[in-house]
């Protein structure tokens, strides 16, 4: 069992930057593959970034070159930095974990443990 508490969120302008963070718990950090994704009002659940336990990255489109995943293995949590922010990144940030060796980074129904959600609004 992994725990996930996303934290960070909160109503910025357009152009501001926002950390999210994920603290984890209840499995070894270093096993497990991190990811970030949000879900728009009236929208599905979309990857963002994930983070294998490797450190390898890999970001959306929407998201590319303004964007940055990282993870303290020190302090078990992982970090997503958004730079530029714009309207339309408005949404509720879920962090997401497995510890699978193979698995779609972006698909929603790989990941078996998520954290509660931390709302991010950007104002025009």
């Amino acid at each position: 069992q992994v725990q996930l508490v996303d934290s960070g969120g909160g109503l910025v302008q357009a152009g501001a930057s926002l950390r999210l963070s994920c603290a984890t718990s209840g499995r070894t950090f270093t096993d497990t593959n991190l990811a970030w994704f949000r879900q728009a009002p009236g929208k599905e659940r979309v990857f963002v970034a994930d983070i294998k336990r490797s450190g390898g990255v890999y970001y959306a489109d929407s998201v590319k070159g303004r964007s940055a995943i990282s993870r303290d293995n020190a302090k078990n949590t992982v970090l997503l930095q958004i730079n530029n922010l714009k309207p339309e990144d408005t949404a509720v940030y879920y962090c997401a974990a497995n510890s699978k060796l193979h698995y779609s980074r972006t698909s929603t129904t790989d990941y078996e443990y998520w954290g509660q959600g931390t709302q991010v609004t950007v104002s025009s």
